[in-house]
């Protein structure tokens, strides 16, 4: 008798998994322990082992296709046998049909260079018009938190040969900027958007295929939801139009100075991606013909023959009124993906997460002469942002109580120490983690926090870079700010905020005299921490910083 898989639930924040890859084919004969596929979780990617023997005879979603919890996975039985009630009880309306062959699969088309956890979902079954198996590549999801992608760049324009490895597109995340490679040879026939607009993730991003296919139909039958699709819908927000490229390319009266990749600074390629310049007609003046800031700046565009006859395309640089004395003027700025992901978490973790503040008083005359000592003899320089990470994890470590997250039903304490340091860049706030950090030297912690900050400049940051943070670090004093407070950042329960040291007079055995104050603050989830458990932990941080030889025991 037929035996009926569902989606298991294959973490304690799961709702939904999607299928990253299927390593077994309808009517591929299974065994107990056989990998049956890897299914992408919230929190990592999972393989999925078969626990019985029998046929596949039915799968509920291609690769890159998603699943609720407890939906239909998979059907188990004796070939031939007739599952068709079996998929109607299970599958609901949006279930597919059984799947007969194992050719009704497509595999997906590109992955990222970042990371081969990240699953890119195709959603597109073969038909008749899709004989030459030609590739459908839909907008991947590249981050955890990531709705929608800006295409910074095109590597390849429509009617280029492409090869596998080769890099597709640079796609803009609300994270970082990152590569896109193709994962099949053929022509890029077709591009869902142009550079600096937007797609939305599952959206169409391009056609791969052999020339003379007819684009169009796939095109339409996509947007019209034809029966070769099978799309889970994950959000209700229309798709953004997409613009077909099929059209001939305007004739340019430039020669092309870069063919095949071309090698731009994150900078320079933003900026292009801005004005609409096409690197390909841009000399670098780096090593190795690199592409900089300088170039873009002093690079003059030829006039193209389409140029005055077609509409202006739309752009994502800024809509700027020239300032003019005794007139209101302004600039339109388009919100980053950074900016919006920003607004959304930490307006839902301030209205959603009671929060309290604490504030303390640092004495730094011992940290700032102990710090002198250290970085006479340490490889790296300690700043004083790491003596605070430094204390902050021993500190942590004593009141477990603040290392800990609110899950709903239930309160997580954590017996890692992860801390998020945050950076600021252009677009907004990342919060690379220093990963058991209480384990860390000072030495440590500062050439990791140097090289995350640098990379978060250079949007060279990952996701595993910034994901798995217990506790947060927020420090503004660099910038004169001698104190403030901070939203929490989720799905930790507590923030540290760190002004900057200042001269303040102090009393010391019954004297006034000059000292080096710092001021911290801790905001708290009041549904996890209580005013007590922040103020012991704070005391326990003074002690550590006030006296940081306490920090070598």
């Amino acid at each position: 008798m037929a035996e009926v898989i569902l989606m298991p639930r294959l973490s304690d924040t799961m709702t939904e998994g999607v299928i990253a890859a299927w390593h077994k084919r309808v009517g591929d004969t299974v065994q107990k322990g056989d990998l049956l596929a890897e299914i992408e979780t919230d929190k990592a990617t999972m393989e999925l082992e078969s626990y019985q023997d029998g046929v596949l005879l039915h799968i509920g979603t291609p690769d890159g296709g998603k699943l609720q919890v407890n939906d239909l996975l998979a059907i188990f039985g004796k070939p031939g046998e007739d599952i068709t009630e079996l998929v109607k009880i299970h599958g609901g309306a949006g279930a597919i049909a059984p799947i007969p062959t194992a050719e009704s699969v497509v595999s997906p088309v590109v992955e990222p260079a970042v990371s081969s956890a990240v699953s890119i979902p195709t959603n597109v079954a073969p038909t008749t018009d899709f004989a030459s198996m030609e590739e459908v590549v839909l907008m991947p999801r590249l981050s955890d938190t990531m709705t929608e992608g800006v295409i910074a760049s095109w590597q390849k324009n429509v009617g280029d040969i492409v090869k596998k490895g080769e890099v597709l597109a640079d796609i803009e995340t609300d994270k970082a900027t990152m590569e896109l490679e193709s994962y099949k040879d053929g022509i890029l026939l077709y591009q869902g958007a142009k550079a600096g607009e937007k797609i939305l993730v599952n959206d169409l991003l391009c056609i791969i295929g052999k020339d003379g296919l007819d684009v169009a139909t796939i095109v339409n039958g996509l947007k019209a939801g034809a029966s070769a699709v099978s799309t889970p819908v994950a959000e209700t927000t229309p798709a953004a139009p997409t613009t077909p490229l099929v059209a001939a390319a305007p004739i340019v009266e430039q020669a092309v100075v870069n063919s095949g990749r071309i090698f731009a600074s994150p900078l320079a390629k933003r900026i292009a991606a801005e004005k609409g310049i096409d690197l390909k007609y841009v000399k670098g003046s780096g090593d190795n013909g690199r592409i900089t800031k300088i170039d873009i700046d002093q690079y003059t565009p030829a006039v193209t023959q389409a140029a005055t006859a077609a509409p202006a395309a739309k752009s994502a640089a800024p809509v700027v009124s020239n300032s003019v004395a005794g007139q209101v003027s302004f600039t339109d700025v388009p919100v980053s993906q950074m900016r919006k992901v920003i607004a959304k978490r930490l307006s839902e973790s301030l209205f959603t997460a009671p929060h309290f503040y604490l504030t303390m008083q640092i004495d730094m005359d011992a940290a700032i002469a102990a710090r002198t000592k250290i970085n006479e003899v340490a490889s790296v320089k300690v700043s004083f942002n790491d003596l605070v990470v430094k204390a902050t994890a021993m500190a942590l470590k004593k009141h477990p109580k603040i290392n800990s997250s609110w899950m709903g039903d239930f309160i997580r304490y954590n017996d890692h120490i992860n801390i998020g340091v945050a950076v600021a860049v252009d677009e907004g706030l990342l919060v690379p983690v220093v990963r058991f950090a209480d384990g860390k030297s000072l030495s440590q912690i500062g050439a990791e926090v140097k090289d995350f900050a640098q990379r978060a400049k250079d949007k060279k940051l990952q996701p595993s870079d910034w994901e798995g943070s217990t506790f947060t670090i927020s420090n503004l004093g660099m910038f004169g700010i001698d104190q403030f407070t901070a939203i929490i950042n989720p799905p930790d329960a507590c923030i540290l905020a760190v002004g900057g040291i200042s001269q303040e007079p102090v009393v010391k055995n019954g004297q006034v005299v000059p000292g080096n104050i710092m001021k911290l603050t801790l905001s708290c989830d009041h549904r996890v921490v209580d005013g007590a458990t922040g103020a012991a932990f704070l005391q326990t941080l003074k002690q550590l910083l006030e006296e940081p030889v306490r920090m070598l025991v």
